[in-house]
């Protein structure tokens, strides 16, 4: 099968399509076919160009056997695909995917286009695109995917000979042009349509009668011509066209994981605060997993759907870090848990102090029953002290002068840690972390938080990912790594579930909702952001200055612009306190043990967990935030005001009813902002200038908007507006 450099337009024959719920038909006329092209012999009385003197005629032109790459009508940009069609698009259980093609022919007459999409299953549908933006040659359709596993779809078009033919008929049969004869084309048409034994025989009778009535002369034109526009004939030919010219692309493979791959509330804390104790002579009792089990309840009932810690393996002694990132640490320091291995193991044990592999087999199995998935922080590097230093120590880079190198990113050095070297024994290096991963993937560990990925080769990742997800497709990977661009999307490309983002640093309206629509539109085949709003590495300026209202703000706008979202423990505290000179936790987590009496915050009003919880229910109720890729971006007149929609048709939702969510967000944690948001309300179902019914679901005010409307923001009560789409407004009224 010939194909274009960029994947798409070639002529196939129709076999190799995936069966489609179309009934399979006989070539239409002029149906395009790949035909074999071979050279003709020149005869024996022809002259070369070349041959004698004088000015003698060149030789009668002898064709190629070339087949072009582009075929009859041509097919180009197939989407979704990744950029390069290395790998497949990506899609999750419940996404509703937009397939587009860019289709055009020659000269004027009118064409038809649609995908065909063939489940793992086996099943297959057919997608009828429409177009996108006049004058653009770009169509699309939606398709909501339902199974797990590898589709596979193709774009197929037609020369739409109905449609051009009433077209042109409209136009010269009122204008008394050719009356006769556009009859007699238009009969044709209906006839070889009638003739086609694929049809019923209701629907062949009707098309037969038609094409004779056109015919009729004791009948005026004008009725002739209402009977081609009969609602029964249109609906005939809409449902199976009257075509010719049919040209396929090639298939593209689309690979559509478990819904939580794109859909999820993540909660993050650390197993060995919880329940831990301070000793009256200093020293501290480690919580464990067993009383790190008590707070997965709490972690519940906010909504959340994945509980992460960060690793729960041995901490090297050697150089380990003391509070604050000090290098020195005291004797009852814990360590870092990014410094991993010691005596007591690797990769591959627990830490003695947080139990065993029983204790976390409970704390996974009360995860579940609390209706939690659980997610494991892995982190491909060694304290100094890690059984690999001994064992493997090819594993590491060696300096000039024995010593192992640290990890480093000048001037900053991390002398607890060793990073690996992938290229010193890559198959060992290898198996043995593929041995890792799926030592975990053992004991029912089902998601991986991956630490610093981008320190790591891509080839390395892309390996790893299918390996595992060959043997066990649930598995789900989450790409730490707030990196270059190149970089950040290559994790995803090669096979990262799940991606950190750049929202954390993205304040101002104008880098929010270009950074949407980007993550909506431009990466959204292959980079699922998940919006954390902290992390136990990040504190940024935003929520260090901001209070509450910060708090509030970033929150809203996570479990709102992203299917996917996060927190880590202590943001529902306000934790906003941040270490001289940089943007983390004083006091950080990672070096030190810290209990926290989330009861008590509550209970005195302090605490944003009935913030988040409300944030979890609404996107709980709201299919339309459980989307990616209908973001849409509207226009405020103040530079601080975002205003955002998500929207889903009712196709697509169990209750069958369509859902709209409206953000409008005030970015300034200091003030009360007041603007006029202008709203493309097309976008989500409304003629421009309609009038709607909306609900802000954090207050229960209702709302009566139209295109334009007034907004005032609060930082202080509500700084953000979660509005649903109740209902349109009656006519009388607007």
């Amino acid at each position: 099968m010939a194909t274009t450099p960029n994947g798409s337009g070639a002529d196939v024959p129709p076999a190799a399509l995936p069966n489609t719920t179309t009934p399979k038909r006989r070539a239409q006329p002029g149906e395009a076919k790949t035909a074999a092209r071979t050279k003709a012999a020149p005869s024996s009385g022809a002259k070369s160009a070349t041959s004698g003197t004088g000015s003698s005629p060149l030789a009668a032109p002898v064709p190629s056997s070339y087949v072009p790459l582009v075929g009859r009508i041509p097919i180009f940009d197939l989407s979704p695909q990744q950029p390069d069609n290395l790998w497949p698009a990506k899609g999750f259980v419940g996404e509703v995917i937009p397939f587009a093609a860019t289709v055009f022919r020659e000269g004027h007459d009118l064409l038809g286009t649609d995908v065909v999409l063939t489940a793992p299953s086996g099943a297959t549908s057919t997608h009828r695109l429409t177009l996108l933006a006049p004058g653009s040659d770009r169509y699309g359709a939606e398709a909501l995917v339902d199974e797990e596993g590898s589709w596979t779809f193709a774009f197929r078009a037609w020369s739409d000979d109905w449609g051009t033919w009433r077209h042109n008929a409209d136009i010269k049969i009122p204008a008394g042009l050719d009356v006769e004869l556009t009859f007699q084309l238009g009969a044709q048409l209906l006839s070889r349509a009638a003739a086609e034994t694929d049809r019923s025989d209701a629907d062949r009778r009707l098309l037969a009668d038609t094409a004779a009535a056109l015919l009729a002369d004791d009948r005026s034109a004008a009725d002739r011509l209402q009977l081609a526009s009969a609602s029964r004939l249109s609906t005939i030919i809409e449902a199976d066209p009257i075509r010719s010219l049919l040209t396929h692309s090639e298939s593209r493979t689309l690979r559509v994981e478990r819904t939580r791959a794109g859909r999820g509330a993540w909660y993050e804390f650390f197993p060995r605060s919880e329940g831990a104790m301070k000793r009256a002579d200093g020293s501290w009792q480690s919580g464990t997993l067993r009383t790190a089990a008590k707070r997965l309840p709490a972690i519940a009932a906010m909504g959340f759907d994945v509980v992460y810690v960060p690793p729960i393996h041995p901490i090297g002694l050697t150089n380990r870090k003391g509070p604050n990132n000090t290098l020195t640490a005291g004797p009852n320091d814990p360590g870092s848990p990014y410094g991993i291995g010691s005596e007591a193991g690797g990769h591959d044990a627990i830490h003695p102090d947080l139990g065993t592999e029983e204790d976390l087999a409970f704390f996974i199995a009360e995860a579940k029953a609390n209706g939690l998935e659980f997610a494991l922080d892995i982190a491909l590097q060694a304290s100094p002290d890690h059984p690999w230093v001994t064992t493997h120590p090819e594993y590491f880079t060696t300096l000039p002068d024995g010593s192992i190198a640290y990890a480093e990113n000048p001037p900053k050095k991390y002398q607890d840690i060793y990073p690996l070297n992938f290229d010193n024994d890559p198959e060992g290096t290898y198996a043995e972390m593929l041995r890792i991963f799926l030592h975990w993937v053992g004991l029912d560990v089902k998601i991986f938080r991956v630490d610093n990925p981008h320190t790591k080769p891509l080839a390395f990742w892309e390996r790893l990912i299918h390996d595992v997800n060959e043997i066990d497709p649930s598995v789900i990977f989450l790409s730490e790594a707030f990196t270059r661009p190149a970089m950040m999307r290559g994790l995803a490309k090669v096979g990262f579930q799940q991606s950190y983002t750049y929202f954390t640093w993205r304040n101002t309206k104008e880098e929010l909702g270009s950074y949407f629509t980007e993550l909506a539109t431009e990466t959204a085949d292959y980079l699922r952001p998940n919006f954390f709003v902290n992390t136990h590495d990040i504190l940024t300026p935003y929520l260090q200055f901001g209070g509450r209202p910060a708090y509030k703000i970033r929150a809203a706008l996570a479990a709102t612009a992203s299917p996917i979202w996060g927190v880590y423990s202590g943001y529902e505290l306000i934790e906003d306190v941040a270490r001289p000179g940089a943007e983390e936790n004083i006091d950080n987590e990672k070096y030190e043990f810290k209990p926290r009496d989330y009861a008590r915050a509550e209970s005195i009003g302090l605490s944003l967990a009935p913030y988040l919880t409300k944030l979890n229910e609404i996107r709980k109720a709201h299919p339309a935030l459980g989307q990616l890729r209908n973001t849409f971006v509207h226009w405020t007149d103040d530079d601080q005001m975002l205003a955002y929609s998500k929207h889903i048709d009712g196709r697509f939702t169990a209750s069958g009813a369509s859902d709209t969510i409206i953000v409008v967000a005030n970015l300034d944690p200091h003030a009360v902002r007041e603007t006029t948001v202008h709203l493309d309300t097309t976008r989500f179902g409304v003629p421009q200038g309609g009038l709607y019914q909306v609900e802000d679901l954090i207050t229960g005010a209702m709302w009566t908007w139209g295109t334009d409307n007034y907004v005032r923001l609060d930082a202080f009560t509500e700084p953000v507006h979660i509005l649903h789409v109740v209902s349109a407004v009656p006519a009388y009224f607007s």
